[in-house]
C-alpha cells in the first residue's frame, strides 16, 4: 500500500472554485504528509493564480503550480476536483482538463470530486453505472448521465469518490486518503465495466 506521505496529489481547477473545497483538501493532504499540486488552464497561467468563490462573492485566490497543458496524469496518485458552480462549469469546456479526467479514471487512480465537479465526471464520460453523490441541484444531471446518485456524505465506487457539500469535506479529505491508500482499483473498475 503507498503511503500518504509519498503520494503526489493534483487538485484542477480554475476562477470560481468554491474556497474550501479546494483549500480544506490542498491544507489537509499536505497536513498529511502528501505533495498537492494545482493546476489551471493556461489562460490563468500569466497571474499564476486563480480565484475563490466564498458562498456570495469573490474569496482568496490560490497559485497555480502548473498549466493543464503540463500535466502528466502518470505522475500522480490521484486528482481532487474541486466544485463551485463557476469552475466546473468552465473547466467542463477545456479538452484537457477531460483527458486528464479519463486518464486518471482509466488508470484506476483515485478520482475526487465535490458539489458541482460531477459534472467534470459526466462531460468526461466516467459517471456512468457508477455509485455517487453531487451539490444536490446537479442531482437530475447526475442522473441522466447514468450516475446512480445517493444523497450521503460520501459515496466512493472503485475509487471514484463524490461528496455533496462543503459540510462533507472532513469525509471527503478522509476518504481520498484511504483510496491512495489502498493504489489502483484500475482492475476492479475494468471488471465493472
Amino acid at each position: 500500500m503507498p503511503d500518504i506521505k509519498q503520494a503526489k496529489i493534483l487538485i484542477m481547477a480554475t476562477d470560481g472554485f468554491e474556497e474550501s473545497e479546494l483549500t480544506v483538501p490542498q491544507g489537509k493532504l499536505a497536513d498529511a504528509g502528501a505533495t498537492v499540486e494545482i493546476a489551471a488552464p493556461k489562460s490563468r497561467m500569466k497571474s499564476g493564480k486563480i480565484y475563490g468563490w466564498d458562498k456570495t462573492d469573490w474569496g482568496k485566490t490560490v497559485s497555480v503550480d502548473k498549466d493543464l497543458e503540463d500535466v502528466n496524469p502518470a505522475d500522480y496518485d490521484a486528482l481532487v476536483l474541486p466544485g463551485g458552480q463557476i469552475n466546473p462549469d468552465k473547466l467542463r469546456t477545456e479538452p484537457k482538463a477531460l483527458e486528464i479526467i479519463r486518464a486518471f479514471y482509466s488508470s484506476g487512480k483515485t478520482l475526487a470530486a465535490i458539489c458541482h465537479a460531477p459534472w467534470l465526471l459526466i462531460e468526461a464520460g466516467v459517471i456512468k453505472g457508477k455509485q455517487c453523490t453531487s451539490y444536490h441541484s446537479i442531482k437530475t444531471d447526475v442522473i441522466n448521465a447514468g450516475g446512480q446518485w445517493r444523497d450521503e456524505t460520501v459515496v466512493t465506487d472503485q475509487g471514484l469518490i463524490t461528496s455533496r457539500n462543503p459540510g462533507d469535506l472532513d469525509a471527503f479529505v478522509s476518504k481520498i486518503i484511504e483510496e491512495v491508500r489502498e493504489g489502483s482499483h484500475a482492475g476492479r473498475r475494468a471488471a465493472a465495466e
